[in-house]
């Protein structure tokens, strides 16, 4: 598997970085995994604008869906297109959520995406084995576990500490996860990971490689946050940017 990081920042569009999207590939299938606000742009960039066979939205916050309204005009009003409808995987609700938030006039979207409904469990899409599972955040939210090949990739998606993201991220080669807040300021409980949590889980799951994103780069800090995630994981720990790749 590949892969690379659309979008990472946290809860809105930084100065350079687009909210969260991240590419996933193998046997020449694309998966894309979360489409957030300004992520469109970094898919022309990083990929093409028509490279992906599927998508899996987390759940439905703007700076994790928000471009798959965007991503209508491309499918519908392409001078090459219609384009035919591609598979969307997302928590209840999306097909409205989209349609509305695209065009509250224009009705519903199913002429270009195929909606399946998630729910915890395992299934396949394209060649990935896919294991989902919902955790700690205010609306219906999914963390995820690809494997191929018989490596892992695991994205804890939005979530405060949960014993969901605990059994998903078991033995990955690859755990990418959010680190939203600092351990010096008082937080909101059940909403996101401080550095510290996320280096937690992963030395609890016994993951291979921690990769830290999500940070809110208006008021966060990436030191702060790695030295926070490095004090709790001994293994290595990156923070991801925009375009970067990984081979899993």
């Amino acid at each position: 598997m590949r892969l690379t990081v659309l979008g990472c920042a946290g809860s809105f569009p930084g100065p350079e970085s687009a909210c969260s999207a991240y590419l996933v590939e193998a046997e020449g299938f694309r998966l894309l995994i979360d489409f957030g606000s300004g992520s469109l742009s970094a898919l022309q960039r990083y990929a093409g604008l028509h490279s992906i066979d599927a998508i899996l939205l987390t759940h439905l916050h703007c700076d994790h869906m928000l471009d798959a309204c965007t991503y209508v005009v491309v499918r519908r009003y392409a001078p090459d297109g219609p384009y035919p409808p591609l598979p969307v995987y997302a928590p209840a609700g999306a097909p409205e959520r989209i349609a509305t938030a695209y065009s509250a006039d224009e009705g519903s979207v199913e002429d270009v995406y195929t909606f399946y409904g998630l729910q915890p469990g395992s299934f396949p899409i394209g060649p990935f084995t896919v294991t989902v599972d919902q955790v700690n955040h205010p609306v219906e939210t999914y963390g995820v576990r690809l494997e191929h090949g018989g490596r892992s990739l695991v994205y804890s998606s939005d979530t405060a500490p949960c014993e969901a993201l605990l059994r998903l991220a078991q033995g990955a080669d690859l755990f990418l996860c959010e680190a939203s807040y600092l351990d010096a300021v008082e937080n909101p409980p059940d909403l996101h990971l401080t550095g510290r949590e996320a280096g937690e889980i992963a030395t609890k799951a016994g993951v291979g490689k921690l990769l830290l994103t999500h940070l809110v780069a208006a008021w966060g800090s990436e030191s702060l946050t790695h030295e926070e995630a490095t004090s709790t994981f001994a293994g290595p720990v990156e923070i991801v940017r925009p375009g970067a790749r990984y081979d899993v």
